[in-house]
């Protein structure tokens, strides 16, 4: 079936609501989005489905969510009745149709017998991770789009052990999603029903209080909180999102008394009104707290992305102005503080390990090294921070320091498998605590950092390829590239390149093969002047993800350098 007829079809079907009905009528008069709409289905991968909420197959709407749902439902049938039996924990966050969609996927999973835990109410992305293990469900369903823009909604799936489902599994509820017939036509049993029958149970305070138990853990250092916390007025916000729902028991419980929100963004509205993208990398989204710390002369803002997994923070300077901490910087100075207090308390030990991404700064890294604790780079998505955790876990080898990436997700407490801005928002005031105790602010900590490691600096940019030619775009240029085995990069040398894909490594003396961890489309080059650069496909949107590292003697000559990597990044993919 093409575009036009597809679209055809949701024309006649009876059962469109009104709300999707009419955005038909007003986009179906533009062909070209006729046919992106409704030219292929919406990709489903390892980190799930993401899309605009409108009507169409390559689409987010209740029919895409009601196929990959019928899809998760037919692989747990597969796996027999004690499958079912374990069944499903759902939850939702704050986006528009995000609860009618987890209702609706625990209707369609109801009708094939399986069990569901349903939340009450919107509740950040790691509580549902929680949920997941503390349930012993057999999977695990999240409504969300993380940190889009208000237009969009997404749906991931988690596997049994609470990080986002693996690649296998994925492609099987894809696979069953595709099989579906007819998508008008999949059964969702009444929620009615389902309650009578005992198929569908409703959780919220009771997984809120074993959460909470397990935050309480997170911080490694309660007597420098009790001293100090009292030195900090922390500006919190949830960017009109889920963190609203557990932050103030969360800071209060582990000793940060004196935490101010954000009153404008803890307004739970799916518009996201304060401001175009509710992405704590953005500054525009810390204005109003910037306004806020002002006005209660407070130097620390902390703020969670609408579904609570990612954390960000922004710092007032010498100068009294605010700046916006990268992903990296606020992992480079948990590391740092996390280790130092180990070795303080003569507890640091060689099996420690710190697990990261391929694309995630080097100075974590080199400070793990430094204090002799073991490293572990990984492909992008938490859940491969997940399966090194197990695998340490199994082999009984190391013991879990912390797991980050550098779009600013955090862990400190394997509880959780996906990363947790509430584990990062009390970490990270934790960290501001103990530079407290030093009368010093956290820029401070970093440039102390800097001045024992060198100045490190990261630059990461998301170039758009949209339409329903961006995926093969982005596949033509990743080809192109490896084909032409670049050699430099702005007049400097590359001196080795990795290619995750091909899985090898090429440098100046040859080839090498690289198994050691799966498959992805990824390729990074290793320059003469200790720059690294990576490209990257996302899974989730239709973008080709451009990292730049640098390490230069200053700040601001770093910036400067990771900015003309960029712009060299950017003419490559032209």
């Amino acid at each position: 079936m093409n575009a036009k007829e597809s679209f055809k079809q949701w024309q006649q079907t009876p059962n469109l609501p009104d709300y999707l009905r009419m955005q038909l009528t007003e986009l179906g008069q533009d062909e070209s989005w006729v046919e992106d709409a409704f030219g292929q289905d919406i990709d489903f991968g390892t980190a799930g489905m993401r899309g605009k909420l409108e009507p169409g197959t390559n689409r987010i709407n209740l029919f895409t969510i009601g196929r990959v749902t019928e899809g998760l439902a037919r692989l747990i049938d597969e796996n027999g009745q004690a499958a079912q039996r374990r069944g499903v924990a759902i939850s939702f966050d704050s986006r528009y149709h995000s609860r009618e969609f987890a209702q609706l996927a625990a209707q369609i999973l109801g009708a094939h017998g399986i069990q569901v835990y349903l939340f009450d109410d919107l509740r950040p992305t790691p509580e549902l991770s929680y949920a997941v293990r503390y349930l012993k469900t057999f999977a695990g369903i999240n409504i969300t789009a993380s940190h889009n823009a208000k237009q969009y909604n997404g749906y991931k799936v988690y596997g049994a052990d609470g990080a986002q489902m693996g690649p296998e599994n994925a492609a099987r509820v894809f696979a069953h999603a595709q099989a579906v017939k007819d998508i008008f036509q999949i059964t969702a049993a009444p929620v009615e029903e389902l309650r009578a029958n005992g198929l569908l149970q409703i959780i919220g305070e009771d997984l809120d209080a074993a959460y909470l138990a397990q935050l309480k853990q997170v911080n490694v250092n309660p007597k420098l909180i009790a001293a100090n916390a009292d030195k900090l007025t922390i500006v919190y916000t949830p960017l009109h999102g889920t963190g609203k729902m557990l932050y103030e028991r969360a800071f209060r419980q582990n000793g940060f008394t004196n935490v101010i929100p954000v009153v404008s963004q803890s307004i739970i509205d799916p518009e996201f009104p304060t401001t175009k993208k509710p992405n704590p990398e953005y500054r525009d989204v810390f204005e109003p707290g910037v306004a806020l710390a002002n006005e209660k002369n407070a130097d620390l803002i902390i703020a969670t992305d609408p579904d609570a997994d990612r954390m960000g923070a922004c710092v007032r300077t010498q100068n009294g102005d605010f700046q916006v901490l990268t992903g990296n910087q606020i992992a480079t100075l948990m590391v740092y503080y996390l280790l130092n207090n180990l070795k303080q308390n003569g507890q640091l030990t060689a099996d420690y390990e710190l697990i990261t991404s391929i694309v995630s700064s080097q100075m974590p890294l080199k400070i793990a090294q430094d204090f002799g604790i073991q490293t572990k780079a990984v492909l992008t998505g938490f859940k491969f921070i997940g399966e090194e955790i197990d695998r340490m876990n199994k082999a009984n080898d190391g013991k879990f320091l912390m797991g980050f990436e550098e779009s600013y997700g955090y862990l400190f407490k394997p509880f959780a498998r996906d990363k947790d801005a509430m584990q990062g928002a009390l970490m990270f005031a934790e960290v501001a605590s103990y530079y407290a105790s030093r009368d010093m602010s956290v820029l401070d900590g970093l440039q102390e950092i800097w001045q024992k490691y060198g100045t490190s600096y990261e630059i990461t940019r998301a170039i758009e390829m949209p339409g329903i030619g961006g995926q093969q775009k982005m596949a033509d240029l990743m080809t192109k590239l490896r084909g032409e085995g670049l050699t430099e990069i702005n007049g400097v040398k590359v001196i080795k390149t990795q290619d995750f894909w091909l899985q090898e490594e090429t440098t100046t003396t040859g080839k090498a093969a690289m198994n050691d961890l799966p498959k992805a489309n990824v390729l990074k080059y290793f320059l003469a002047d200790e720059t690294w650069l990576a490209l990257r496909p996302s899974g989730t949107e239709p973008v080709i993800k451009a990292y730049v590292g640098v390490n230069q003697p200053d700040i601001a000559t770093a910036q400067t350098v990771a900015t003309k990597y960029q712009t060299a990044l950017a003419d490559l993919l032209k």
